[in-house]
């Protein structure tokens, strides 16, 4: 069985490297002039909101790996009468390895936006929208060297969840960059920035609240640059180009609904090969775990997001597609044959995008402004 403070086991075959061609072109730019004051202000925001993370957060923070500290949904899972038969080693090892796999994601998905940043930064023609990308690019670097050592805290990384992995994967093979927008900048980046800010209010842990924070601001420039950006490039789209992003962004959207259970997550969800890794360590027979989840289903438990918490699909995902135009009249018939509803509402992102102009105060004192 699993000691939650054990050493990391060795590499596993999942951590190899994966090579893969490509079709996105390349563009070189020699008009340096700037004609977008938007982007340009997003620039020089991204400039002066950079973070050292090793210096600015304190890493010296004593972690209990055996408490649930991500937040709100592990919490209540951790609270079904299934885990009262367990032994404690087995609660503290789903604890921390449950935690270690869930935040893995974030990983993962961190470096799959460091790659998509890259790929923009190659692609777009303008020379501003080269400036921000590569700014991007440096943020998600950050993120994946913030999340990687705190994971090593905690426990040891898990597997890249399938689902996820093809929706990077189908992203950075896009044969153009509007495309790359859409899956990452707003179907991945809506998740995450969702996830971010539940688990920022819900987090037990100190040092995983300041580093999403900082990751948080991060994440909401890079979905405000999807916003101005983007929006132009689609417009100036001939209509076949505009339908083939649109057809991209349907196809995102409803493989992460799929595995997600539904954009309401009402529907059985497919379950995680990294999870069920997690109950293996933790001596927990996964049948017994889903009788468990159903027999708690039938009783009325809800599954609904507490108030303050965002929604990713109705609030973030969604709106951001159909304010740039990355959703027609004819994906929107695709949308309503699969169930999935078009929100429009954009008044929580907007107010995401805002977390711009606010303070955020590190451990040691310092901020971004």
């Amino acid at each position: 069985m699993s000691d939650p403070t054990e050493t990391p086991n060795p590499k596993e075959d999942w951590t190899q490297s994966e090579v893969f061609k490509s079709p996105m072109e390349i563009c070189w730019q020699f008009d340096y002039d700037i004609s977008s004051e938007k982007l340009k202000n997003l620039y020089s925001k991204a400039k002066q909101n950079q973070w050292d993370a090793e210096v600015q957060l304190d890493w010296s923070h004593e972690i209990d790996p055996a408490k649930p500290i991500v937040g709100q949904a592990f919490v209540q899972l951790m609270q079904l009468p299934f885990f009262d038969r367990l032994s404690d080693t087995q609660r503290e090892t789903f604890a921390a390895h449950g935690t270690a796999q869930l935040l893995s994601q974030f990983l993962h998905g961190e470096q799959g936006a460091l790659m998509t940043a890259a790929a923009v930064t190659h692609a777009v023609p303008d020379y501003e929208a080269k400036l921000y990308s590569a700014s991007q690019t440096m943020d998600e670097a950050r993120h994946v060297e913030v999340y990687a050592k705190y994971i090593d805290k905690l426990a040891l990384a898990y597997p890249m969840s399938p689902w996820l992995k093809q929706l990077i994967d189908q992203t950075l093979s896009a044969d153009h960059f509007a495309k790359i927008m859409v899956g990452m900048n707003m179907v991945v980046e809506g998740l995450a920035l969702a996830a971010f800010h539940n688990m920022r209010r819900d987090t037990t842990c100190p040092l995983l609240r300041a580093l999403t924070e900082g990751v948080l601001r991060d994440e909401s420039r890079h979905v405000a640059f999807g916003n101005v950006y983007l929006g132009q490039v689609l417009k100036d789209m001939h209509p076949d180009d505009r339908e083939s992003v649109a057809e991209f962004a349907f196809l995102a959207v409803k493989g992460m609904a799929d595995s997600q259970g539904g954009a309401d997550g009402k529907k059985p969800r497919p379950m995680d090969p990294g999870f069920m890794l997690v109950l293996e360590r933790a001596g927990i027979d996964p049948q017994d775990f889903l009788k468990a989840l159903i027999e708690t289903g039938a009783a009325g438990i809800s599954g609904r997001l507490p108030p303050g918490h965002i929604h990713s699909f109705k609030d973030l995902m969604m709106p951001a597609l159909v304010r740039v135009g990355a959703v027609t009249e004819r994906s929107r018939e695709l949308f309503k044959a699969e169930g999935i509803p078009v929100w429009e509402d954009v008044s929580v992102l907007e107010s995401m995008e805002d977390v711009n102009t606010g303070d955020i105060v590190f451990p040691d004192g310092t901020s971004v402004n």
